[in-house]
């Protein structure tokens, strides 16, 4: 498992051999739109969800069922290969002494990596994934099932369907009221079952001062911030949800945080593999975080969101700056005492 690196001061790679990969993977990468006869809302050249339209601002196309696909490596790569840092499955005890998870929940599960590879993992485990688009495989284990819902609804779960593990991924910009998410996942916890949120910050920044060479990169991420709130949804959310977490009565709360690289200017050989595909993931994001933010709450034209991105990406291929994005892996557990957990109560 790779440990948690918040304080660790990233040494550069001083040759230019990473110059030129970075270039010839980076230009070009992003992916074909290709059209549905699904009944979606399109706008600005860019597929969205129809199931309670504009609720959530990032499209849902081929094209960023393709990035979502890069994301679930990114994580799994600054993880060690993990999905999960929750200790649902303690790896210093014999497995026939450990209780599994029987019932885990992947809310917002998208294209649905997530949801199939836990699917495996736990083979006995009943695998449920819940998102506002109906973009999964058509295809799962016999253990794994998805439905359309939208979680920021009251949750229909009876009571005698309480999970062990309930995931999520990457909701920034996606939730408005996620104290209310957390209280729904305590609710609908087994005592002593876990919640687990994997986000990353909005926010770029560097240890050699480098990104104040990214003008255009910090006033994006600026902008980004200011729209999402405006839009009721924040994005850079990751630092909060454990003080969230810990407020609605959650134990044990641990945030494990990981520095990622843009780009392979690393001089350690893991973190080199993780910045080339953090650079590509953090380059096919721009799009999709900008387009309807910015157009429909900032009010730009299409044309000036364009230009905007522009700069945007040309400053992302600059490999002089050392830029990097801190990951959060950040579960707690509903306490087995009640007495010492949340007031709220399992539903009924």
């Amino acid at each position: 498992m790779s440990q948690p690196n918040p304080h660790q001061q990233i040494q550069v790679d001083t040759s230019d051999d990473d110059s030129l990969f970075e270039t010839k993977s980076c230009v070009g990468s992003n992916l074909s739109f290709a059209s549905s006869v699904r009944d979606y809302c399109y706008e600005n050249g860019r597929r969205y969800h129809a199931y309670r339209h504009g609720q959530y601002p990032f499209p849902n196309d081929e094209e960023e069922q393709d990035r979502l696909a890069l994301v679930h490596q990114l994580f799994k790569l600054i993880s060690g290969g993990d999905l999960y840092r929750a200790p649902i499955r303690p790896r210093d005890e014999p497995q026939e002494q450990t209780p599994l998870p029987r019932r885990i929940l992947d809310i917002g599960t998208g294209t649905a990596e997530w949801a199939l590879e836990i699917a495996e993992d736990f083979p006995t485990a009943e695998i449920i994934g819940t998102d506002l688009s109906p973009i999964q495989p058509n295809w799962a284990p016999p253990n794994c099932r998805f439905y359309i819902d939208d979680a920021e609804s009251d949750w229909t779960f009876a009571p005698g369907e309480a999970f062990d593990y309930i995931h999520a991924r990457s909701l920034n910009g996606g939730i408005g009221d996620w104290p209310r998410l957390l209280r729904q996942s305590f609710q609908h916890l087994r005592p002593g079952g876990w919640v687990e949120i994997q986000e990353f910050e909005t926010l770029l920044t560097s240890d050699d001062n480098t990104h104040q060479h990214a003008p255009a990169v910090m006033e994006w991420l600026e902008r980004l911030n200011v729209a999402s709130k405006q839009f009721g949804k924040q994005i850079n959310i990751a630092t909060h949800i454990r003080p969230w977490m810990e407020a609605e009565g959650f134990a044990n709360v641990t945030d494990d945080i990981y520095k990622c690289p843009i780009g392979g200017w690393a001089k350690d050989r893991r973190l080199k593999e993780i910045g080339r595909l953090g650079k590509l993931t953090v380059m096919e994001v721009v799009e999709p975080y900008t387009l309807a933010l910015f157009t429909r709450v900032l009010g730009f034209t299409f044309q000036e969101a364009q230009e905007h991105m522009e700069k945007v990406r040309a400053e992302l291929m600059n490999t002089k700056i050392h830029l990097y994005v801190l990951f959060h892996f950040i579960y707690g557990q509903r306490p087995v005492d009640e007495t010492n957990g949340s007031s709220s109560d399992t539903p009924t």
